[in-house]
This record gives structure tokens, C-alpha cells and sequence, in this order.
């Protein structure tokens, strides 16, 4: 990154028509990730994602381009985890587009089967990345939407 990242903030709110704890699992278990993690176009393999699901533990997902093979890896530390509302992940500064990251999602039970998420992330990036990234996590959160209809 040539220009001098700043913190730039990031909030998505969504509501989805299931239960907390199925968006929970979406979240929190590898199966079910891979479904709809990152963009249209891109897969998750199995074999490439880890989830300790609890303070300090490891979190790392490499999406690959159905269209070229590119590699998208993320990985980073969960700083906190409250089944089922809540969970905080902290992202390192040595991914190449970043320096640094904090992703806060939310859950909340709106009740008749419904939850909403809310996805607050704070990226230390440039403006032009930042804008990269809201894109790129609405279309996972509409992969999301696509995964619990048809769970």
C-alpha cells in the first residue's frame, strides 16, 4: 500500500429470516462458512479454513477465484466470543491490503425467527481499499441471506 492507511470504519446491518442460533453456526462453524464466505465467485475449501472459536483462538479462511485461482487469505485472532450475540475478530496488520483490523459482529434475536446482524469493522486502510471492502462484505452478507434460505 503506497498511501498511508487511517482508521476507517465500516458498519453493515442486516436482517435475516432465521433463528439467532442458525446464523450463529453460519458464523462459527467451518461446514457452514465455506458456504458464503466472501464474493459471488469465489469458494472456500474446506481444508483451508480454521476456526478456534474462542478468545485467542486462530481464525483462517483462503477463498480462491473461480475465475483465475487467486488466492484471498484471512486470518487473525478471536478477541471475543459470546455465544450466541457476539463475536470480536482482530485481524493482524500483515495482510497486504491492510494494517490492521477489527471486526465486531452482532446478533441480535428480533423474534418470529428473524436476526439481526450487525458487522462493524474498523480497518486502519485507505479510503479507496475501505470502499474495496464494503463491497466485498455485502457480498458475503448476501451469500449469507442465499446460505440460511436454503438451510
Amino acid at each position: 500500500m503506497t498511501e498511508a492507511g487511517t482508521a476507517q470504519e465500516i458498519t453493515i446491518t442486516r436482517v435475516f429470516d432465521a433463528p439467532r442460533e442458525l446464523v450463529w453456526k453460519a458464523w462459527t462453524e467451518p461446514e457452514r462458512l465455506a458456504a458464503w464466505w466472501g464474493p459471488h465467485g469465489w469458494t472456500n475449501p474446506l481444508s483451508q479454513i480454521t476456526m478456534d472459536v474462542r478468545p485467542g483462538g486462530r481464525f483462517r479462511v483462503v477463498s480462491i477465484s473461480d475465475e483465475n485461482g487467486t488466492e484471498m487469505p484471512s486470518h487473525g485472532l478471536y478477541q471475543e466470543v459470546v455465544e450466541p450475540e457476539r463475536l470480536i475478530l482482530e485481524e493482524p496488520a500483515e495482510q497486504s491490503w491492510h494494517e490492521g483490523a477489527v471486526t465486531v459482529v452482532t446478533l441480535t434475536e428480533l423474534g418470529d425467527g428473524r436476526t439481526e446482524v450487525v458487522l462493524h469493522a474498523t480497518i486502519n486502510t485507505t479510503e479507496e481499499m475501505r470502499a474495496q471492502a464494503e463491497h466485498g462484505m455485502e457480498g458475503s452478507l448476501d451469500r449469507l441471506a442465499e446460505h440460511l434460505t436454503n438451510a
